[in-house]
C-alpha cells in the first residue's frame, strides 16, 4: 500500500529556497522544477514553473518560457509533480458523527471541509442536506485567506409527491442561491416509492425557472432517459440496473449532460461484510477513529452484510457501473468524478482517491480521470475560477512525490496542499 508522505514543513522550504533581497516586497511564489499536470489533459510540463500572487496563479509554464520575476519567493521542487486539488462532485458535509447520521451541525461542516482538504478534496459539491451553516461558509469562501476545502451547495433535498409541494421546496432552495437542485428518482432495490414523471418534471422546471441546474439521483436505465427529455443536467450516480444503449448515449449527449459514477458508493454497502484492504493503510488510518473501524470489524456488523440481500444486488450492481462509465466515456460522454461520501462508513476524502482507483479500472487512462476530478469536473460544473492550473484561477493544487499518471494511487502521495495558495496543514 502507498503512505502519505508528511514532510518536513514547507515554512522552511521556503526560508531556504527564498532570494537574498532583503528589500524585496513581492507577493509572488515561483514554483519551480516540477512536472505540471493542468488538469485539461494537456501534456505534462517537465521542469515547469507556476506563479502564484494573492492566491491566485499568475503565469504557469516551461522553464524556458516563463520568467521568474526578481525578488519572488522560489520553491525548488525538482522531482515532485503538481496537479490541481480534487473535485468530489457528489458528496455530502456535515452529517455524519462517528457511524451515526442526521448530525448535521456547523462543527461538522468545518470538519468535513478541514478533513478534505488534507486529503487533497479542494472542493466539494454537496448534493443536499445542506443547512444555513454550509452557506453561510459558501458565501465566504472567495478570498486568499481561505485555508478548508471549498463548498458549493443544493441546500434541501426536493421531496414532495406533487408538482405544487415540490416547487415550494425549489423555491425555498433559489432563495439560499443554492448552486443545484438535488432530487431523487430511486425506488432502493424496489423498496419505496419513486418521484413520478410529472413531479420530477415540476422541480426541472421550476428549478431552471430560478437559473439553478438539477442534478438527478437514479438506479434505472428507463429514469435515466426519462430525467434527459424532462431536462436534468446532472446524473449523478451510475445507471445500474442495465447496459446503456445508443439511445441514451445520443440523448445523453444531445442535452450535454454530464455523468458522476460514484462507484465508491456501491463498494460502501458491501465492503464491511470483511475487513477491507483499506483497513490497514496508513493513508486511511490516519485520519480515521480507531473507534469506528473497531465498529465496523464487528462480526455481527459483517453477518448482517454478508446476509443483506441489498448488499449483493449493488455488488452486481458496481459491475454494471464499471461497464457503462467505460462504454460513456468511450462515447464522448462528459465524466466526472463524485463519490456520496459523507454518510456514515463512506469516508470522506479517502473514498475519492479510492474513486479514482476504480475509474481506471473500469478502463479509463489517468489522464482522463484527473481531468474528471479537476478541469472537467470544474468546467461542467460551471465552476469557473478552480479546476485548472491556468492563469487567473485560484491556486488550488496538490504536489506529490510521485506521478499520478504512471500510476493513480500517486494522488495519494501527497507532500503538500495549497487553497487559495494557503498551504494546508497535514496531521
Amino acid at each position: 500500500m502507498l503512505k502519505r508522505s508528511f514532510p518536513i514543513i514547507l515554512i522552511a522550504l521556503f526560508l531556504l529556497s527564498c532570494t537574498d533581497d532583503p528589500e524585496s516586497n513581492s507577493n509572488i511564489t515561483a514554483f519551480v522544477g516540477a512536472t505540471i499536470i493542468d488538469g485539461n489533459e494537456g501534456a505534462p510540463i517537465p521542469n515547469g514553473v507556476m506563479l502564484m500572487e494573492n492566491g491566485r496563479i499568475k503565469a504557469v509554464g516551461t522553464a524556458k518560457a516563463t520568467k521568474v520575476p526578481n525578488g519572488s519567493r522560489v520553491v525548488n521542487l525538482e522531482g515532485k509533480f503538481i496537479m490541481p486539488g480534487l473535485i468530489n462532485a457528489h458528496g455530502h458535509i456535515g452529517g455524519t458523527e462517528g457511524l451515526q447520521g442526521g448530525r448535521y451541525s456547523k462543527e461538522n461542516v468545518e470538519r468535513d471541509l478541514a478533513l478534505n482538504a488534507r486529503y487533497g478534496v479542494t472542493t466539494i459539491v454537496s448534493l443536499g442536506g445542506d443547512g444555513q451553516p454550509s452557506i453561510d461558509l459558501r458565501n465566504t469562501q472567495n478570498n486568499d485567506s481561505l485555508n478548508r476545502s471549498r463548498l458549493f451547495v443544493a441546500g434541501t433535498i426536493v421531496t414532495g409527491d406533487s408538482p405544487e409541494a415540490v416547487r415550494t421546496v425549489v423555491t425555498q432552495n433559489a432563495a439560499n442561491k443554492t448552486d443545484f437542485i438535488k432530487i431523487r428518482v430511486d425506488d432502493n432495490l424496489g423498496n419505496t416509492q419513486k418521484m413520478s414523471p410529472e413531479v420530477y418534471a415540476a422541480v426541472i422546471d421550476e428549478a431552471h425557472k430560478n437559473g439553478i441546474p438539477v442534478a438527478s439521483h437514479l438506479f434505472y436505465l428507463a429514469d435515466a432517459k426519462g430525467l434527459l427529455n424532462a431536462g436534468t443536467d446532472f446524473i449523478a450516480h451510475s445507471i445500474r440496473d442495465q447496459l446503456v444503449d445508443q439511445e441514451l448515449i445520443d440523448l445523453i449527449k444531445a442535452k450535454d449532460v454530464y455523468y458522476c459514477p460514484t462507484l465508491m458508493r456501491e463498494v460502501s454497502t458491501f465492503v464491511y461484510e470483511s475487513e477491507p484492504d483499506f483497513f490497514s493503510d496508513f493513508f486511511f488510518l490516519g485520519e480515521t477513529d480507531p473507534e469506528i473501524i473497531t465498529a465496523l470489524k464487528s462480526p455481527e456488523r459483517q453477518q448482517r452484510i454478508q446476509n443483506s440481500a441489498s448488499a449483493k444486488a449493488y455488488r452486481q450492481a458496481l459491475v454494471i457501473a464499471k461497464q457503462n462509465l467505460k462504454i460513456l466515456s468511450d462515447n464522448g460522454v462528459k465524466i466526472v468524478m463524485g463519490t456520496d461520501a459523507g454518510p456514515p462508513a463512506r469516508f470522506q476524502g479517502y473514498f475519492e482517491h479510492k474513486e479514482l482507483e476504480l475509474m481506471v479500472e473500469a478502463g479509463l487512462t489517468p489522464t482522463q480521470v484527473i481531468a474528471a476530478a479537476t478541469g472537467n469536473s470544474a468546467k461542467y460544473l460551471g465552476l469557473e475560477e478552480i479546476g485548472s492550473l491556468e492563469k487567473g484561477k485560484w491556486a488550488d493544487f496538490l504536489i506529490l512525490d510521485s506521478n499520478p499518471l504512471d500510476d493513480i494511487r500517486n494522488t495519494q502521495r501527497i507532500q503538500s496542499v495549497w487553497i487559495a495558495g494557503n498551504q494546508i496543514p497535514l496531521k
